[in-house]
This record gives C-alpha cells, structure tokens and sequence, in this order.
C-alpha cells in the first residue's frame, strides 16, 4: 500500500454520527470505512472509527469541522454538556444520577467519557517510514468490546428509568477515547468546554496514592467546574441538598465561585457556612468572614449564613470533622491550577480532601 492510499482514523463518533460524516464525505467524493468491533448491535457501539485515505485528511478535516459546527447550530441544546467520566463501577449510579440532575437544571446534554488503555505499540523504521503495530490486537477488541456491552447495558437501564420517571428526558450519548483518564477529561474539557463535570472520587481500582487520583487531577487543573462524588455518598439527587459549606480565602473571586455554587443548586432555601483555614487566628479574618456573610445574607435573602474560621490551612481532618459536625452536604470551594512539580512534592489541600472527605465536592474555577 502506498503511503497516500493508507487509511487513518479520521474521527471515533458513535455510530449514528458516523454513519452521517460517512454520507457527507462520500458526496464530497472522499472514499470513507467504518470500523466498529460490536457489528451485532452497531448502533449501540462507542468508538466507531471513520476512516478514510491518508492524502483526503487535509479536506476530510475541513468539511467535518463545518459539519460538526452546522450540527451545533441546528441543536443549540447540544451547545451545553455535563460530562460524566466513567469506568462502570459501583458508584457509576449515584453519579448518573447526580449528572441529569444536573443536566436538567442546566438544559443540558449529558455525555459519558469512558477511557481505556491500550496494548503496547510496536515501532518499526523501514525507509525513513515508521509503521505502527498494536502488540495485541485482540486485548485492545476486548477493552472495546466490553466498554460497547457495558456503554448498550447502561444505555438499556437510564432509557428505562426515563420511561419510569426517575430521570429527567435528556439527550445522552457515551464517548471511548484512549489514554490516561485524567488526561483525556482535561483535553476533552478544554476542547468542549462542558458547563460542569459530574465524578466520582475512586474509580475502579482506587490508587492509596494522593498524587495517583484522577479526581484531584481534574479538580485542581480543568477548565470546568467539577463536582465529585465520594463512594459513601448518600444523599440521591441535587435537591436533597440544604446544607452548604464554602471554603474562602477572602480572595474577590471567591464571590464569584459562590455565585456559581448557588446558581448550580437553584433558587431554593440553602444554608450556607463560610469557612476560612489558617494557621494564624487574626481578628481581620473574623471581620472578612462577616462581610462574605452581610454580602450573600444582602444579595440572596433566602440564604440562610454561617462562618468559622479553622486553625489549620492544611488539615483535611479538621476540616472533615467541622462538616460531620455541621452535617454539611456539600463542601464547595475556588481552586487555580499549579505547576506538575508543585503538586508532586508537595500535594495542595484538593488532594487530601479527596482521599479523606465523606462529603461531595464542588471545585470552580475562577482564574
């Protein structure tokens, strides 16, 4: 095969959305395959593959763009996505709940992201050519085949609870995407800029490292606000909750980071505890918290405000006792993205609260 006749995947849709940039390629004259490893049920499948000749990319690539941006147009509902990364474990159920929720207060899509790992590549060099091989083929048709029953057997049941009631009718659909989970969710939030990210906080094979979560990976560094799950979590749905505690270091976007936690819960009676950590107890850290508590108390009357200042910036235990003791719901909190180095040598307070928080979390954004 020459090297303007070899095939490349040109992009990995479902397989409605393929069968569509299939049809418009090929009136535009580009020869184009699909290639999906569930052929029972095709239409079920994640990760169908459009492939087309290597020399038709540089066109192929123009006519998808226009083509995925006329396709928004026509859906302005689609403009809006709650992302949800799954691995199909246990706690995959509080989160789908926990994501049309959600979803539905936000008039929004709800996509599912499931990641995987492939086979070792093999590089070979002939002629200045490099040629790629997957070691075993067979292992990465598995990893696919079990995410497309998996991604059909999920598709069955939320369908199902639609048709019951219990979750909102909104449109859904799963993406497979290969690499490393936090990775990929960071790439595809910066890409699609989804109005929020629904997780949870241990994946299938929780790691006992602090550095090795993918949720405190994500929280500290995506775009998106992100609102983790932790596996004891037992409240079902946003409604259920009241009780909100808001940890500020009196910085001026922190107003903003609590407007957008608010907005998020809707316009219902909440309770609010400002909580400020540090080492050091000043009296200007008192008058600061009163302020933040005049301002909302002033600005959203039905909230109903707290504050408490802890004396440690970086015990995720004190701060996990004063929410059991509160019965806080929801922790909620502004975080800026740091430098690799910095978060490997000395892990900030969004690790540790991911590996000993009872509670959900809520991380914005605001830079």
């Amino acid at each position: 095969m020459v090297m303007s006749d070899k095939l490349v995947t040109l992009a990995i849709r479902t397989y409605q959305r393929a069968q569509m940039i299939k049809t418009v390629l090929e009136d535009n004259g580009i020869e184009t395959v699909i290639h999906n490893l569930n052929l029972e049920h095709p239409e079920m499948a994640v990760g169908v593959r459009v492939r087309i000749k290597e020399n038709d990319l540089p066109r192929a690539l123009k006519i998808v763009e226009e083509m995925e941006s006329a396709y928004k147009e026509e859906n302005p509902r689609l403009n809006t996505q709650v992302l949800i990364p799954i691995d199909f474990n246990d706690i995959i159920y509080k989160t789908i709940d926990y994501g049309f929720g959600f979803a539905d207060v936000l008039s929004a899509e709800v996509v599912f992201l499931y990641v995987y790992f492939s086979p070792a590549f093999t590089i070979t060099m002939n002629n200045d050519i490099s040629t790629y091989s997957i070691s075993d083929n067979e292992l990465l048709r598995r990893i696919i085949n079990t995410a497309n029953a998996d991604a059909e057997n999920m598709t069955n049941l939320i369908k199902s609870r639609m048709e019951k009631g219990e979750l909102p009718n909104l449109p859904f659909h799963f993406e497979l995407k290969e690499g490393v989970p936090e990775e990929v969710v960071l790439d595809y939030c910066k890409k699609n800029n989804p109005a929020l990210v629904v997780m949870g906080m241990q994946g299938r094979n929780p790691s006992e490292e602090i550095v090795g979560s993918v949720a405190a990976e994500v929280m500290e560094s995506c775009t998106a606000p992100v609102f983790a799950i932790p596996p004891q979590m037992t409240l079902n749905t946003p409604e259920d909750i009241h009780k909100v505690a808001f940890l500020t270091n009196f910085d001026q976007k922190d107003l903003i980071a609590i407007d957008r936690t608010i907005t998020l819960l809707g316009s219902r009676k909440l309770e609010f505890y400002f909580i400020h950590a540090s080492e050091k107890n000043e009296a200007w850290d008192e008058v600061m918290l009163a302020g933040i508590k005049a301002y909302f108390s002033g600005h959203y009357p039905y909230l109903v405000t707290h504050y408490a200042l802890l004396g440690s910036n970086n015990s995720p235990e004190m701060i996990d006792d004063y929410l059991k003791e509160k019965n806080i719901e929801l922790l909620a909190f502004n975080t800026r993205r740091r430098r690799f180095l910095s978060r490997l040598f000395n892990p900030g307070i969004v690790y540790k609260l991911v590996q000993h928080a009872a509670t959900p979390l809520f991380a914005t954004h605001i830079n």
